[in-house]
């Protein structure tokens, strides 16, 4: 039922954009759609698209047709211009709507947005989607950490919406402050924008820290709002009823090639069947997931560990492949709610990478060996002093690149 499901839907937009500008032009070479009747095996030869395809004109319609407008956070080049329709806002808090019945969001819950409402997407349409349900929503746009900590708490909040990464600073400024969520009413944490909601040693002090339930959630500007977490933190199902979800090998050279089976890492190759205003057909996200068996009877397709790493953000270190989620990992086993910065740079012709660390120099030399344990390599780690390093409340930029490192990413410098 749901794979004929799929298949309408995408006849019906494929049918929608096929003459418009951008996909006139992309599927120039393939047979015309209204003479297909294997839409599965047209499907499978359209050729993929990347974001740097997406930049020369995917949101064609008339401008007065788009309601929103956004932005990709840049963390993958130049920012990327994205519009909706009224019609692709709604498919997207349809989605959202998913995440907010895994965390058991009702109208009964007040939220604190901690985030900051500029041009991102962010937790925008989280917000409107909490609006939608009816739950008392307080925007925590341009307020400083402790302000924010000081809402959750006075407004009696059971909803945060957060990236891990900030939500580990207020954590750390709650530390800090004295004020203490460990025991305070239940509080239920949706977290996205980066690996960190299924990254086990994230979520425990996350967890621990506020009280909390962790949801973890997925999905990008460009494409929409594509998976939930589970409250297990076992990772993500993708909202099928949405959205084609595709895992295919990373070949060495960067391409992709056939579906990964069960238990193998590959990329996330994403279909939107809920956004005709700029819709994305096999779209490679960058994403690194392993598809597995379901923990339970939920039939969305299961992601173990949710997104493992980007990529673009792979790095390798003496032909050892690492992601920036990994060494995250390591790192708040070691160091829960300490800052940290990685450095990549080029040494004897080789890559190498080191760590500063917003701790005491017993903490370094333990999280150094810990890293020499876990990655088989010697990775220096530097105690600095608190407040040393940046902070952040969107995606965070911890890893950078100095020199001609080599590195198989596009971090920036």
């Amino acid at each position: 039922m749901l794979k004929s499901f799929q298949e309408n839907a995408l006849r019906k937009i494929a049918q929608a954009v096929c003459k418009r500008r951008f996909y006139s032009h992309w599927w120039a070479e393939m047979p015309s759609i209204d003479d297909c009747d294997d839409i599965a095996a047209w499907f499978y030869c359209l050729p993929l698209l990347t974001k740097q395809d997406l930049s020369k004109g995917l949101f064609d319609l008339p401008r007065s047709r788009y309601v929103r407008w956004h932005q990709t956070s840049g963390t993958t080049g130049r920012p990327l211009v994205v519009r909706d329709t009224a019609e692709d806002w709604n498919g997207w808090l349809d989605c959202w709507d998913r995440v907010l019945d895994a965390a058991v969001v009702t109208p009964d819950d007040v939220a604190l947005m901690a985030f900051s409402f500029g041009p991102f997407i962010g937790f925008w349409t989280a917000n409107d989607a909490l609006i939608r349900r009816g739950v008392s929503v307080i925007p925590g746009g341009g307020l400083p950490t402790l302000r924010r900590l000081e809402l959750l708490r006075d407004e009696g909040c059971t909803v945060l919406c957060a990236t891990p990464t900030y939500a580990l600073h207020m954590a750390a400024v709650a530390r800090d402050s004295g004020m203490n969520f460990s025991d305070s009413r239940p509080l239920k944490m949706i977290v996205a924008g980066e690996p960190g909601g299924s990254i086990e040693s994230t979520r425990t002090l996350l967890q621990e820290s506020f009280n909390a339930t962790v949801i973890d959630h997925a999905g990008g500007s460009e494409v929409g709002a594509w998976g939930y977490g589970r409250v297990d933190g076992k990772g993500l199902h993708v909202i099928e009823s949405h959205f084609i979800a595709e895992v295919l090998q990373l070949q060495p050279d960067g391409t992709l090639g056939g579906e990964v089976a069960m238990g193998e890492t590959g990329e996330l190759v994403i279909s939107n069947l809920c956004r005709p205003g700029g819709p994305v057909i096999r779209y490679r996200t960058g994403d690194i997931v392993r598809p597995a068996p379901s923990p339970d009877s939920d039939p969305n397709l299961f992601l173990q560990g949710g997104v493992i790493g980007r990529a673009d953000d792979m790095v390798v270190i003496r032909g050892v492949n690492i992601f920036p989620s990994s060494v995250e990992a390591i790192v708040r086993e070691v160091a829960p709610i300490a800052e940290y910065r990685v450095t990549l740079h080029r040494r004897s012709a080789m890559n190498q990478i080191d760590i500063e660390l917003e701790s005491a120099p017993e903490i370094a030399a333990r999280l150094e060996t810990c890293l020499s344990t876990r990655l088989a390599m010697r990775v220096p780690v530097q105690a600095v002093p608190d407040g040393t390093l940046p902070r952040f409340e969107a995606k965070a930029k911890r890893w950078r690149t100095i020199g001609d490192a080599n590195v198989e990413s596009n971090f920036p410098n």
